[in-house]
């Protein structure tokens, strides 16, 4: 009998994260899907019946190693998905050491907490790390400093992590989606001020789509970097 692969995955509540959930979870691939709070937990658990959860705040990452030790975490970890994220746009001038750590920790800090905690599992499963990322990652633009470093820094964390796993048999893959409708997208343009017209961005669907076929790709080859920009 085939052994079903199992997927950590963080913001599995919404977007991108929901859409990767739902088609991992139509397969039949076991979920542990991330919460912030019991609350949410018990969602997510409902969205996605069988699917085991994982408590703990990403925007305390040092309280997060404390979190998991009163957890059962999954013996086996086949992929690890951050996709995750928070956006807080502010100029240089304007922005509070608040916001830059906010998504600072939320964005790189977590992600490396969470990537060392389940490294163990990775390399026996010869697994795979999936950054979701953004077009942020690569340029920065006025009002995106604190995010955009952020993510410049997880590419950074990815880059890293590839180099030094390779020999282990773990894949890392960084994807840089353009703008994709989702509540996270709402937000940003209601902080600049402009409508919001989903029909004009990347579906999660096909964002999910990519990362699936990274996943999916057999192991002679891995996806290093993918970006995604909206077709239309």
């Amino acid at each position: 009998m085939a052994v079903m692969a199992t997927h950590v995955i963080t913001g599995a509540g919404s977007g991108i994260g929901a859409a990767v959930a739902r088609r991992l979870h139509a397969r039949g691939d076991d979920l542990v899907l991330h919460a912030r709070d019991a609350g949410r937990a018990k969602e997510l658990a409902a969205e996605f019946p069988g699917a085991r959860t994982l408590v703990g705040d990403l925007a305390d990452p040092d309280r997060l190693s404390w979190a998991f030790s009163h957890q059962s975490l999954p013996d086996r970890v086949d992929s690890l998905l951050h996709v995750a994220g928070v956006v807080d746009l502010g100029r240089v001038g304007d922005l509070t050491p608040k916001s830059w750590r906010h998504q600072l920790n939320v964005n790189l800090v977590a992600p490396a907490e969470l990537t060392r905690h389940f490294l163990p599992q990775l390399r026996a499963s010869r697994g795979q790390v999936i950054f979701v990322n953004s077009g942020a990652g690569l340029s920065a633009h006025a009002d995106w400093s604190a995010y955009a470093a952020s993510k410049h820094g997880l590419k950074a964390l990815a880059d890293s992590l590839r180099e030094e796993e390779h020999a282990n048999g773990v894949r890392v893959t960084t994807v840089y989606p353009g703008r994709t409708a989702s509540p996270m997208q709402a937000k940003v343009h209601q902080q600049e001020g402009k409508d919001y017209d989903p029909s004009k961005w990347i579906d999660p669907e096909s964002v999910a789509t990519s990362i699936l076929m990274a996943l999916d790709l057999p192991r002679d080859a891995e996806v290093n970097d993918l970006t995604i920009r909206p077709g239309r």
